[in-house]
């Protein structure tokens, strides 16, 4: 899906990239390992592991758009799929993920 689809579950990298320059309304939950985020990170986020999620799942924001975000987007699509279960319905999946980000928007960071 697209980011111009009705209720989109992904975004591409240029509409976060768009989004977040242009609003304060998007928040930016990265799923990685502790490890993965110092390699390179796009800032401000939230650091939460995946499989930390349920336990600090009450102290993310349900007043803004939250796009998750992993290394290629697997992870994050899960995260997204059940933070909707959960009450986030305006959570979604930045497709294609942090590698995604370097190669098409911050072709500095680091990848790996």
């Amino acid at each position: 899906m697209n980011a111009l689809s009705q209720d989109p579950i992904q975004i591409d990298v240029e509409t976060f990239d768009r989004l977040r320059r242009d609003t304060d309304e998007v928040c930016l939950l990265d799923v990685r390992e502790a490890w993965e985020r110092e390699l390179c990170s796009i800032e401000p986020c939230l650091g939460v592991p995946l499989g930390q999620l349920p336990d600090r799942v009450d102290a993310l924001p349900k007043d803004r758009m939250l796009v998750v975000i992993c290394h290629h987007g697997l992870r994050s699509l899960r995260a997204t799929q059940w933070l909707r279960g959960q009450g986030f319905p305006s959570a979604v999946n930045l497709e294609g993920g942090i590698d995604a980000w370097a190669n098409r928007i911050d072709r500095t960071m680091t990848r790996y």
